[in-house]
């Protein structure tokens, strides 16, 4: 997955569609239609506002709150309003999405206005046979890579086992943290020093815009996605998975071209296997 570029790539998720928990139907955002530098003279966007945000320690106030005073494009107290993108413009004081247009206004079912940082650990292992030999994809020759996928409980997509980064926190924490809530129930045990060490290490694939169903036109997610490997399957590849938090399952699953994930979640998957030039 290249870099996202405003202007030149039109995210698909989130248009022409229901908002997600919602009966809200997006406003109608043709392909011609999706820059804010293309006129669409009849866009006349629904605003959504969650319920379920009200009052929430982690959701930002409506921007007519008087008390809302936030520092846009900035680190705002312990709220990072950066975008990895870039400087995101400003209007009728409300952030406005640098991908263009998503067919409904407001912040939806996403706590914060403008960017919303989420970090996704994508936790890999080798495919291994009962003699403990990695198996060969048969078409490619190449090894094939097992990735930790959890079943999303609010839409039953498969994804990567990822998650929003607390305000103040840093996005290493966040990579466990949401690791270990999503796939083991918190339930290190006796292997806490071992998750310490593999969880240290890993590897930046990206970090950006994701096309995700939530966003709309004042509210966006972008995520900092990084590989932990385990290469002999010693650590985590012997891990018990159990779901936790915001699962319904988790396992083991075989990654190639045929598989369909979350929001962007293929397109990140697919740069650790060509990275680690495993079968797709």
């Amino acid at each position: 997955m290249a870099r996202i570029i405003p202007g030149i790539f039109k995210h698909s998720r989130c248009r022409n569609s229901v908002y997600p928990q919602s009966d809200v139907r997006r406003y109608p955002v043709p392909d011609e239609s999706v820059f804010w530098t293309q006129t669409y003279a009849d866009y006349q966007p629904p605003v959504h506002e969650s319920p379920v945000l009200q009052g929430k320690e982690w959701a930002d106030l409506d921007v007519d709150d008087p008390s809302f005073g936030a520092q846009w494009n900035e680190l705002d107290g312990k709220v990072n309003r950066v975008s990895f993108v870039g400087t995101y413009e400003i209007r009728d004081s409300c952030p406005v999405n640098p991908f263009g247009r998503t067919g409904i206004r407001g912040r939806g079912i996403l706590g914060r206005w403008g960017p919303n940082h989420a970090a996704d650990p994508v936790v890999t292992r080798w495919k291994l046979d009962e003699a403990g030999t990695p198996v060969l994809h048969p078409a490619s020759g190449k090894r094939v890579l097992q990735m930790c996928a959890i079943e999303r409980l609010d839409c039953g997509e498969w994804a990567i086992p990822g998650g929003m980064v607390d305000a103040g926190e840093k996005v290493s924490a966040t990579l466990r943290r949401e690791f270990l809530e999503e796939t083991m129930d918190n339930d290190a045990g006796e292997m806490a020093g071992e998750v310490e060490r593999f969880f240290a290490a890993g590897t930046e694939i990206y970090k950006g815009y994701v096309d995700d169903p939530r966003n709309t036109d004042c509210a966006w997610m972008e995520t900092v996605a990084v590989n932990f490997h385990d290469e002999e399957g010693s650590v985590v590849g012997r891990f018990p998975l159990h779901a936790g938090d915001d699962a319904a399952k988790v396992r083991w699953m075989d990654v190639g071209e045929e598989v369909k994930l979350y929001a962007s979640h293929s397109n990140i998957v697919k740069r650790v296997v060509d990275m680690l030039e495993a079968h797709w």
